[in-house]
């Protein structure tokens, strides 16, 4: 119910927003006033951070997606909870004991950096994939064993990490330098 409330809030003020333009713009000023983010967070994300993993089978039409486009390859698409704030961050993937297929979580960071993860309270083996500002795969972390303080970090800065169910990038060919594209949020 009140993700029902919620949207219907969403979608009222969508349509305020909309028809409070002011007539004296013109064509293209509106055009950029609905088209440029409302912050950094955005709306979409902040409806869409669930803490409970998405059931096998769900619709992704509404969900955030990450788009891996590895050459030679038909595009990867991942629906993926986003994790954007500090706490959203230090639980990640913990407790869960399952993660669809094809499903996943983005870590957004505010800036590049040597990033490290740990895989403490973390029942599922992941693959940890790290990616640059400029989207592009920087590294991964291939099967991590669950349940480890071990760190997993690779080699050079990046700004966003994809964590997936283990053994996802060898199946779907991805390696370092493949283009990644995020679809659905904003950063």
């Amino acid at each position: 119910m009140l993700r029902i409330n919620a949207m219907i809030a969403l979608c009222s003020s969508l349509f305020f927003i909309n028809c409070s333009t002011s007539r004296g713009e013109s064509e293209s000023q509106q055009g950029q006033a609905r088209n440029e983010p409302r912050g950094k967070q955005g709306v979409l994300p902040a409806l869409l951070m669930d803490d409970k993993p998405q059931p096998e089978g769900a619709s992704s039409k509404r969900m955030p997606q990450v788009v891996l486009l590895p050459e030679g390859r038909e595009p990867v698409r991942v629906d993926v909870e986003i994790a954007r704030t500090a706490e959203q961050r230090r639980r990640g993937l913990m407790y869960r004991k399952s993660l669809a297929r094809n499903r996943g979580m983005l870590f957004i960071f505010e800036k590049p950096g040597q990033l490290s993860f740990w895989m403490r309270n973390t029942h599922i083996p992941l693959d940890m994939i790290f990616i640059e500002s400029g989207m592009r795969i920087l590294g991964i972390v291939e099967d991590t064993t669950p349940l480890s303080d071990e760190s997993c970090s690779v080699s050079g800065e990046s700004q966003y990490v994809l964590e997936v169910n283990a053994g996802f990038a060898k199946a779907h060919g991805l390696c370092r330098g493949v283009k990644v594209e995020f679809v659905g949020f904003f950063l």
